[in-house]
């Protein structure tokens, strides 16, 4: 099977005032090369918990994560850097640098990683038009449109050549218009690149839009996974007998 993501019994715990608190609990997941996975669950659900332990910005308390292949629990500091690079990742409020132009906010991972100045303004500039945004170069982000501004920060996630590509509530913060717009990019470029997508989202519309397969999170934990066609049947069924909730 070729994987990209796999999650092997995934938890994560953290300690509060009033005691230990599973945010995600027992998570199982597979995701091959190519597909673009819906993550969807209400506020709390442990959406953001959860993308940050599929990079390990969030160490697990237990379980395993696999990036194509390699299992990140098991790398040093050193090698966990570099299996990150595979790692492409958006935002819902872009972290773009505001005294960066837009070239150069590209820029910015390509020089981190060591590349001239010409090879990362040569590359940043294939971005930025594979995103839209060629004209913009020379653009700071104050004078950007919030569309423009999550081009941006795609064009700068896809500098390291990433073959996965996280979106944490990417498309929250825009207009219906906008949002359409930004799925049919990130569409393109699952397409056109072959980059895994997973999606973080509390909107169905996001997933019924691009997604190939979806997975429901509520209170930590998996309720539905699959294709999606398949867990909309399920869901209609539900619905039919008076269920309610992300789904209706």
């Amino acid at each position: 099977m070729d994987l990209s993501i796999e999650l092997k019994n995934v938890t994560k715990q953290f300690q509060t005032p009033d005691g230990p608190l599973k945010a995600v609990h027992q998570l199982d997941l597979q995701v091959k090369r190519g597909e673009v996975w819906g993550i969807i669950g209400m506020s709390g659900a442990g959406k953001s918990t959860l993308i940050r332990c599929i990079n390990f910005l969030e160490r697990p308390t237990q379980g395993e994560v696999f990036i194509e292949g390699r299992n990140l629990g098991a790398l040093s500091e050193k090698e966990l850097r570099e299996a990150r690079r595979d790692i492409g990742m958006i935002f819902q409020n872009f972290n773009l640098l505001m005294q960066r132009n837009v070239l150069d906010n590209v820029c910015l991972p390509l020089e981190i990683a060591g590349k001239t100045k010409k090879e990362a303004r040569a590359k940043s500039l294939e971005l930025l038009k594979i995103v839209g945004l060629e004209e913009k170069a020379k653009a700071y982000p104050a004078q950007l449109s919030g569309g423009q501004k999550q081009r941006t920060a795609i064009a700068r996630a896809l500098a390291g050549d990433p073959k996965i590509l996280l979106c944490d509530e990417a498309t929250s913060a825009l207009d219906p218009t906008t949002t359409n717009a930004i799925l049919e990019l990130l569409q393109k470029i699952n397409k056109e690149l072959g980059i895994t997508i997973v999606l973080i989202t509390h909107e169905m519309s996001v997933v019924q839009k691009i997604c190939s397969h979806v997975a429901t999170l509520e209170k930590g934990m998996f309720v539905d996974t699959g294709k999606i066609e398949d867990v909309l049947k399920n869901r209609v069924i539900e619905a039919e007998e008076g269920s309610e909730g992300l789904w209706k």
